[in-house]
């Protein structure tokens, strides 16, 4: 149905927003080491 493709989208919307978070915290932790 078209509302689960909307959440679904959602989903990896948030997921791929975690991941660069992630990756943002670990290039900063590296910068302090």
């Amino acid at each position: 149905t078209i509302g689960s493709k909307s959440f679904s989208d959602k989903v990896v919307k948030h997921v791929i927003g975690m991941k660069e978070e992630s990756e943002k915290i670990r290039e900063q932790i590296q910068n302090i080491l």
